[in-house]
């Protein structure tokens, strides 16, 4: 029953937000109404119980299609496995990604070091779901992360990648700079029942182009929320940079 009513809850408010998403790609023409915030129910999620967003590079014979987080095809996230304990020492590296690590036999999940461009950074390496090789960029799983934040927040990363997490745009791109990437974002809510979302292409354009994203086809259950953003730049809530008359990063708290 209560999984009923959260499921109603969500999609009356799924509704204003779609209503603010139609006004988004507007400011054109005459004035508009600017909506006030919608209230975005906050359903919490867990993997085990949360949101991630990871990355992967593509082989160059890849595998057969199927939802993956940020992978090299040769991540902005991947979860932390329930019975997967992180690594208690970082494994010697710095690495080029996940995915390399990976190949050189490290199949243990947890914290690793990579080098992205001029610094090397701690990222949670997902190295046992969907084959391994994955680069956690994001993860959202209690709420102990405040990620309503200013654009340099956002550029640099916040978070500890071994709880609530993100990467941080510039290493987002300098990682997928290299090689093409899939990404893959996994969901999962109280009960257990999980959903994902796989874009088969995956990068962010450099600061210079604000950290526009760019997208490949969508495959997955979880319903495809990012296609819609597919060549837009980034925008946060002291740098606007969505053609909405008002502010989608105010509205949306992050």
């Amino acid at each position: 029953v209560k999984f009923r009513e959260l499921a109603q809850l969500v999609t009356q408010q799924s509704g204003l937000i779609a209503r603010l998403e139609r006004l988004c790609p507007g400011g054109t023409g005459g004035q508009q109404q600017v909506l006030p915030p919608p209230l975005v129910p906050v359903v919490p999620v867990s993997l085990v119980g949360g949101t991630n967003d990871t990355s992967r590079r593509l082989d160059p014979a890849p595998e057969p299609q199927r939802d993956q987080t940020l992978r090299q095809q040769g991540p902005l996230a991947s979860p932390m496995p329930a019975g997967h304990p992180a690594v208690p020492t970082k494994p010697t590296g710095p690495w080029q990604d996940c995915a390399e690590a990976h190949q050189a036999g490290h199949r243990q999940s947890g914290v690793y070091e990579l080098r992205l461009g001029r610094h090397v950074v701690s990222v949670w390496c997902e190295q046992q779901l969907e084959g391994g090789g994955w680069t956690v960029i994001q993860r959202r799983q209690d709420g102990s992360v405040n990620f309503f934040t200013t654009w340099q927040h956002y550029k640099v990363g916040f978070g500890q990648p071994d709880g609530e997490y993100w990467l941080g745009l510039e290493p987002v791109h300098q990682l997928t700079s290299r090689g093409d990437h899939e990404l893959l974002v996994l969901l999962e809510d109280w009960g257990g029942r999980g959903a994902r979302a796989r874009y088969d292409g995956f990068s962010l354009e450099p600061e210079s182009d604000h950290y526009r994203l760019r997208l490949g086809q969508y495959y997955g259950d979880a319903g495809d929320s990012l296609s819609w953003h597919n060549d837009k730049p980034f925008s946060t809530v002291d740098r606007d940079r969505d053609s909405y008359s008002g502010n989608c990063a105010l509205y949306q708290r992050g």
